[in-house]
């Protein structure tokens, strides 16, 4: 077979976690391409926009003004009812403390691939995995309606939740429909919020199995979206209706007027199974590495891009692509979040069966212990203590 072009990473996909897998493999010596299907990376943006500032340390990343739209000093969780809970942004989860421009992101992170020596290909869609005696060793690429073959020692499947590339690799990456979130969201101005606090609006009556959301801009700039479990509503518009009604009931944001609005799907599943093979890695959303409870996969996609993009770098050096090296991103990445991801399945999958009677008292317990910190153990404990009836069903994740 003839290839094109040899590099030692191939990363498909240029979100945050294939950009920031491909910097840290370039920088720590792997020769890196970085493909990205589109021909404008960060768009369209199909998230929330909504990021924590913890971990973007832990992934080399520095706060930077291209990209910050707004500071939160928080978060109001809101049930059915109106009981509120207020938490700090330090406590809020790995959504809350920034309002970004994903674009912008995105881009920037892409940039700071190639400063670190990256290549990077637009436009450049791969059609499938090259295999050589069952294991991947490189990608077949139409770019601009050029056909050719790229070899590589590793490629890294960075390319959403609907991985097709770690499919056709051979890897499970199946999702139930009880995992799957569909989601609309409109970006408003011309309304009046409080420009320092997240809002997160919880019950079956907002959000079936999921939430709705306020991530603030500006003073008068909002992001309002909702999350439906996919399995939850009969037609694919409803998440629209729903959205749409709750929009009309708030004066705050009724006549605010659409700059854009974007929709798509999200997985909340368990962590997959595998997400290293022979010659193939997979990181962010594609490795199923977002929190399942608030659907946010940005800071857990650059945090194991970085694990990924030094294993590699490592590789290279050694000249050893070899799977048990490449296992040494499996077992870096799982250490650092799995546990945390499991738990917060589990618990979604309670949660989303838990009626707007029991929210509105969850939430009302949560207040009334003043609940610092927004953590699965943490909202246990504090309801064990009022409502003790309430978490007969969680007593194996406390």
């Amino acid at each position: 077979m003839e290839f094109r072009d040899r590099y030692d990473v191939v990363v498909v996909g240029a979100g945050p976690g294939g950009s920031v897998t491909a910097r840290f493999a370039a920088l720590n010596g792997a020769r890196t391409l970085l493909l990205e299907k589109r021909q404008d990376i960060g768009s369209p943006v199909r998230c929330g926009e909504g990021l924590s500032k913890a971990h973007l340390h832990e992934a080399g990343i520095k706060v930077d003004k291209r990209w910050l739209a707004n500071e939160v000093e928080g978060a109001h969780i809101i049930s059915p009812s109106g009981y509120r809970l207020t938490i700090s942004e330090k406590h809020a989860g790995n959504e809350v403390g920034m309002v970004i421009e994903r674009d912008i992101f995105d881009k920037v992170q892409a940039f700071e691939a190639a400063k670190a020596g990256a290549e990077i290909m637009v436009k450049a869609t791969v059609t499938d995995v090259i295999k050589e005696n069952g294991d991947v060793i490189g990608v077949r690429v139409d770019h601009f309606g050029e056909r050719f073959n790229v070899k590589a020692g590793c490629v890294v499947a960075a390319d959403g939740f609907e991985s097709q590339v770690g499919r056709w690799a051979g890897l499970n990456t199946r999702l139930k429909g009880g995992d799957i979130m569909s989601g609309l969201q409109y970006r408003l101005t011309g309304v009046e919020v409080d420009p320092a606090y997240c809002e997160f609006y919880l019950g079956n009556s907002v959000a079936p199995g999921g939430y709705l959301w306020y991530f603030p801009k500006s003073e008068d700039t909002v992001n309002v979206g909702i999350g439906v479990m996919a399995k939850r509503v009969k037609e694919k518009a409803d998440a629209k209706t729903y959205l749409d009604r709750f929009i009309e009931k708030d004066p705050r944001v009724r006549k605010g007027k659409p700059l854009d609005w974007v929709a798509g799907g999200v997985s909340t599943s368990p962590p997959l199974e595998r997400t290293v093979a022979p010659g193939i890695m997979l990181v962010g959303d594609a490795a199923r590495q977002i929190d399942p409870i608030t659907g946010g996969g940005i800071a857990n996609a650059c945090r194991s891009g970085r694990i990924a993009g030094e294993v590699l770098g490592e590789a290279a050096q050694a000249g050893d692509f070899s799977l048990s090296q490449l296992m040494k991103y499996e077992k870096g990445w799982r250490a650092l979040m799995e546990n945390r991801l499991y738990r917060n399945w589990l618990a979604k999958e309670k949660l989303a069966k838990l009626s707007d009677e029991t929210l509105d008292k969850l939430i009302d317990s949560l207040a009334d212990a003043g609940v610092e910190k927004l953590s699965v153990l943490a909202i246990l404990h504090a309801v064990q203590k009022k409502y003790p009836e309430l978490v007969k069903d969680f007593q194996e994740l406390l």
